[in-house]
């Protein structure tokens, strides 16, 4: 925050951290780029009835290890791929457009920390001419509307935006990314987004929710209904989750999670290793106990719901993390590159106890 005289707000106040409550300046903050607590009731109250607030509490509530958490604002270079103002094309079928700065509720480990919560230029001002660029790249088969979350617009706003993308006959689906059935399932009883899906439909595309749930603890039976209810609509539904120190680095947590997103129809697609963003790195999980972690979940599940990919969002591309192989190597591949020769080879970088990142990891 800053005054009218463009001078960092320094005043202090009590500000309520998991450890502790600390007095702190609205300065402190922004330094060290602390997002507010914010958080729906209906989480607040599922965190307590799902008999996992030890583990939930870290997603929404403050820590004081954000202080010391290093880091970038930008691990992903979504800076360097933006090519119109609010969209990304860093890889050749996908765009990645931003739709809004705003969320249900802020995730402590969020990778737009220097969006959300914020005014940001970074927010598509002008949806005809992210509609003229996708028109003009025929290799762009969907597109996936994030911010922020899609879900906190009005369904009347997503229709106006979904009016530019209708007739872009080379788009095949719409990916909205949500967080919203976790933190407000209610807002999927609103009675005008069956009409949104089903234009989709009628215009030859496939209108797909990328949820994200992180814990078996945030599946609510109210969820459940809601999940149910948006494929009877004929909505596809997968999942992505973080995997997050204190809240989900258990094999046990990640494969109920997965087995119950299959169970509700939810497909189980990404796995991501936290990124190293400033104020949030203290959720990396070491990348060696990462793929630990990892056979444990697969030695769980069933065929069925093992479809879920280990995956590093890194600035050269999505990493899907391998093993780490008795010669001391973790294995990896790209499976997504901006490069398309590069995507599926296998390569391979000593490792490091430590590493919880490719940065961290000698080339050789």
């Amino acid at each position: 925050m800053e005054t009218a005289a463009g001078q960092l707000d320094c005043r202090a106040h009590a500000f309520k951290f998991i450890e502790e409550t600390r007095i702190v300046s609205e300065r402190e903050l922004q330094v060290n780029n602390i997002t507010p607590y914010h958080v729906t009731k209906s989480y607040r109250e599922q965190i307590i009835k799902s008999g996992y607030s030890d583990q939930l509490k870290y997603i929404v509530e403050p820590s004081i290890q954000e202080f010391d958490s290093p880091g970038t604002l930008d691990t992903s270079g979504e800076h360097d791929n933006t090519v119109v103002p609010g969209l990304q094309h860093k890889y050749a079928q996908t765009g990645l457009l931003l739709v809004t700065e705003r969320c249900g509720s802020y995730c402590r480990y969020c990778f737009r920390k220097r969006i959300v919560g914020k005014v940001s230029d970074e927010i598509a001002p002008d949806f005809g001419q992210v509609a003229q660029y996708i028109a003009c790249h025929p290799e762009m088969t969907n597109v996936l509307l994030s911010g922020g979350d899609p879900f906190v617009l009005s369904t009347s706003n997503l229709n106006k935006i979904v009016d530019h993308l209708l007739s872009i006959e080379h788009l095949k689906s719409i990916r909205f990314g949500t967080k919203m059935l976790a933190y407000a399932p209610k807002r999927f009883d609103d009675s005008a987004l069956p009409a949104l899906f089903q234009r989709i439909h009628k215009a030859g595309k496939s209108p797909i929710i990328v949820a994200h749930f992180d814990h078996v603890g945030e599946i609510s039976s109210a969820v459940e209904r809601k999940v149910r209810a948006l494929r009877a609509q004929g909505v596809q539904l997968l999942n992505q989750s973080v995997l997050l120190a204190k809240v989900n680095d258990d094999p046990e947590i990640l494969a109920a999670t997965f087995a119950k997103c299959q169970e509700i129809g939810v497909r189980p697609y990404y796995l991501f290793q936290a990124r190293p963003v400033k104020g949030a790195s203290h959720f990396q999980v070491a990348l060696g106990r990462g793929l630990e972690i990892v056979r444990g979940i697969n030695q769980r599940l069933s065929g069925i719901e093992k479809t879920f990919k280990y995956i590093m969002s890194h600035y050269t591309g999505k990493i899907e993390m391998l093993d780490l192989g008795q010669d001391g190597r973790v294995y990896m591949r790209y499976h997504q590159n901006k490069v398309p020769e590069k995507i599926g080879k296998i390569f391979s970088r000593p490792h490091v106890a430590t590493a919880c990142w490719l940065d961290d990891l000698p080339d050789e």
